[in-house]
């Protein structure tokens, strides 16, 4: 901290030590519920799986192609009990 005032390096170094904290919930610091990604290691891919799925919910954005039945699932079944605070604010 020392060696820079930039604070985006600053913000990063920061998201480094404490952690990202929910995405969907109430915590502000802390490691998340990824199992394999690193938010700050893996931003690139993780922003190219970010587009596919803005893509994804533009074309089907209820999920309802037969396709899409079992990521439905999935999002519900990991998801539920969260979902009520995305669709606030």
């Amino acid at each position: 901290m020392e060696k820079t005032t930039d604070g985006f390096v600053l913000a990063e170094e920061d998201l480094a030590i404490r952690g990202p904290g929910d995405f969907l919930g109430t915590r502000q610091s802390g490691l998340p519920d990824f199992r394999i990604a690193s938010i700050i290691r893996d931003a690139r891919i993780l922003n190219d799986a970010r587009e596919d799925a803005f893509g994804l919910a533009a074309r089907d954005p209820l999920l309802e192609k037969p396709e899409h039945a079992i990521l439905k699932e999935a999002l519900l079944a990991k998801w539920q009990g969260k979902l009520e605070l995305a669709r606030t604010g």
